[in-house]
């Protein structure tokens, strides 16, 4: 792929690109963003940059619009206007304010066709151009998705980490510290308000949109993301006896959400309740998103995050379950985990001479961490090559050592035996999901039609990787589908059309919880799961 230099604040940054995108919003998926306030069409003439080498294109009409003869002679151009089909380098002469929000370096959204197509909702308010915005409240990241609710059009996308991480990195930890005074509850509640706000603020100040526009939001969390952001019904989640009962999310002060975030005053506020237990309504949105009951079956759903969420559909009833896995596969807890956004080794693979690993990266040409899908890849290669056992212990040469240690081309790297282990566990709790629910539904894994994968973690896995770790079953014929954010895609279904809500109750009565802790299989099925070796094949 060519190469976009970014030189920027004395320094020089280096992506790799798909040629027919624009060079803002290449910079978008960075830390070194350019200034923009027209969302991109060359209306602002704020996003200027230099170009110092490469062929960038003539000049477009907004640009000669914008730019005196001399700076376009000088090389100076608009970030928006460019899209290279090759090499280029490039200075930022007007950079952004930094911002913890980053427009995504893929599309939060399914690939496959985002959103299904459906008649739209009513406007619930008179304006000129009506907005509404889908929130995924997940453990790890905070997802943003703007719509025009007139036509149904995608404006733009925004994510940042979840802001609760500085009271724990697992929703235990937070719920206990929300349990353990009204301070810390209110807290937990006000940071999460105050991101959505700073994620709006974000869009509105780079892409032109006035927020008074906003007239519809709608929100998708697991349980335990909802119950903190409404003050209510966490303390059930720290009872076991509660966690086969609904949970009810009800926000009671919306009005000073709205006053917060800055959206017309009589905009509709939706947080669209949870199943059950621990099983939120991310899962249902996801299961909306994917339409995994209208589709063949048997059908698997894993949500695979901190709080890792499974559904599988056996053509009459929706087994559904929640498995507490932790963070180590959305790399919280590990040595040198990041999201998957620029610079995240997303792709490990094993060469033929089974010593030489090479490593993908997002966006940028030198590494400087390792998210989910290259921590799948690098625990698959390293079992390969002899220096992982299968209970997780790293060897060099035969011997015992603490740390495997890696680079691409960036940074020292290295993955622990304390990072293994973690991962053991998350991928232990996962696929124990699995089996506990197709227990249920007498059906065995390698039955399986259809498998689908969500989630950041899941849209660049590599299924034989995950299947040679145990992470998911190897069902012979099942088409394996990597869907992405489907929460976010779900949400913005129900923020979009009429017919989701029903699509949604279906849904809704077609679920039969199943809670893992009460399982008695459980036990047993999680210690096998945490060799790392594959599914065993049910007779």
């Amino acid at each position: 792929m060519p190469t976009l230099v970014v030189r920027v604040r004395g320094a020089e940054h280096r992506l790799s690109f798909v040629p027919g995108q624009s060079v803002r919003s290449l910079l978008d998926a960075t830390d070194f963003r350019v200034r923009s306030a027209c969302h991109g069409i060359g209306a602002c003439g704020l996003c200027r940059i230099r170009v110092l080498g490469g062929d960038a294109g003539e000049p477009t009409a907004n640009e000669r619009y914008h730019l005196a003869a001399g700076e376009l002679q000088q090389g100076i151009r608009l970030a928006c206007q460019v899209k290279p089909l090759g090499d280029l380098v490039i200075a930022v002469l007007n950079t952004a304010p930094a911002s913890r929000w980053k427009s995504p370096p893929f599309s939060l959204l399914r690939e496959h066709g985002a959103v299904p197509d459906g008649t739209l909702r009513p406007v619930p308010v008179a304006v000129s151009t009506p907005l509404g915005v889908a929130v995924d409240i997940g453990t790890t990241n905070i997802s943003l998705a703007l719509w025009n609710l007139r036509d149904g059009v995608p404006m733009a996308e925004r994510r940042a980490l979840n802001p609760q991480a500085g009271f724990g990195a697992d929703v235990v930890s937070r719920l206990l510290a929300a349990d353990a005074s009204r301070d810390s509850a209110a807290a937990l509640s006000r940071c999460l308000v105050e991101a959505i706000r700073d994620g709006l603020w974000d869009i509105s100040a780079r892409e032109g949109f006035e927020l008074r526009q906003v007239v519809r939001i709608t929100l998708v969390a697991n349980t335990a993301m909802l119950a903190l952001l409404t003050d209510c019904g966490h303390g059930h989640l720290l009872q076991p006896a509660h966690w086969a009962e609904h949970i009810a999310c009800t926000p009671t002060d919306v009005a000073s959400w709205i006053e917060q975030w800055g959206v017309h005053s009589e905009a509709q506020v939706e947080v669209v309740q949870p199943l059950a237990g621990f099983v939120g309504s991310d899962l249902l949105a996801g299961l909306l998103a994917t339409r995994l009951i209208e589709g063949d079956a048997p059908a698997l759903f894993v949500d695979v995050g901190t709080n890792s969420e499974i559904a599988l559909w056996n053509g009459q009833a929706m087994w559904v379950t929640a498995a507490a896995g932790g963070p180590a596969f959305e790399s919280g807890g590990v040595s040198h985990g990041m999201p998957a956004e620029t610079g995240a080794v997303y792709r490990v693979h094993l060469d033929a001479d089974h010593d030489t690993l090479r490593y993908e990266v997002i966006g940028e040409s030198a590494g400087k961490g390792i998210c989910g899908s290259g921590l799948v890849d690098l625990l698959a290669a390293l079992r390969r090559s002899g220096r992982l056992t299968a209970r997780g212990h790293l060897r060099d040469g035969g011997q015992p050592v603490t740390r495997f240690a890696f680079s691409a081309g960036g940074p020292d790297l290295a993955l622990t035996n304390h990072d293994v282990d973690a991962l053991q566990r998350a991928k232990a709790a996962v696929a124990t999901g699995i089996q506990v629910l197709c227990l249920r539904a007498g059906i065995a894994p390698q039955d399986l039609a259809r498998v689908c994968v969500a989630g950041a973690f899941g849209r660049d896995l590599d299924v034989a990787n995950a299947q040679s770790i145990g992470l998911l079953p190897a069902a012979r014929g099942a088409r394996y589908e990597l869907v992405g954010n489907t929460a976010l895609s779900g949400c913005s279904d129900l923020l979009l059309h009429t017919e989701a809500a029903e699509r949604l109750a279906r849904i809704e009565t077609a679920a039969r919880l199943v809670n893992l802790g009460q399982s008695p299989e459980f036990d047993d099925l999680f210690l096998a799961g945490l060799y790392l070796e594959p599914f065993a094949t049910s007779p």
